[in-house]
């Protein structure tokens, strides 16, 4: 028990690290950042429940104002912005990530991340974080879901480093991966 609780606070730790990587924001207010990579990390890692609660920490951390957010956003303010789906979706996001890789523990460990952090962290992230930008920003579902274009890419290549991660950590301490077992 008092491994997962400190295997949970690592994960809310490490994605706020991945916040420190300097942001890059396109026109849409939307910015890019590692701490999606974090999210598939947590799911991919420490498996579904384990990886929504390390990401739920995380938010409830910036939502106490720490300033934890890629470019050192934080406080209540946030779930006010165009961003607030993306909030939203980031423990959902964790937690299907990791239910995709628990439930394909039998294969190997690679392709398993990989699928589970494409289809948890990229098409369950933009559900909600589409709905939140039609909501925020006054636009149609077509127009959000248009603006996210230029972030697929990035995250694909996000998918593949938390892939490449999982696979590593799990070669080198197979107990440490958690949705795995």
């Amino acid at each position: 028990m008092e491994r997962q609780i400190t295997l949970i606070a690592l994960f809310a730790a490490l994605i706020a690290v991945l916040g420190l990587v300097p942001k890059f924001t396109l026109a849409s207010g939307i910015p890019i950042t590692a701490q999606g990579m974090g999210i598939m990390l947590c799911g991919t890692v420490l498996g579904a429940r384990r990886g929504a609660l390390a990401v739920l920490l995380f938010l409830g951390l910036v939502a106490l104002g720490l300033p934890l957010l890629a470019g050192g956003r934080g406080g209540l303010g946030v779930f006010a912005g165009p961003t607030v789906g993306f909030l939203i979706g980031f423990p959902i996001a964790a937690f299907v990530t990791g239910w995709i890789t628990e439930r394909m523990s039998a294969a190997p460990v690679f392709p398993a991340a990989l699928l589970a952090a494409v289809l948890g962290g990229i098409v369950v992230l933009y559900i909600p974080g589409i709905l939140g930008m039609t909501a925020m920003l006054d636009m149609t579902v077509q127009q959000a879901t248009i603006s996210m274009a230029p972030f697929i890419p990035g995250d694909l290549i996000k998918a593949g480093l938390a892939a490449a991660l999982t696979a590593s950590l799990y070669k080198a301490r197979p107990a440490s991966v958690l949705s795995r077992r």
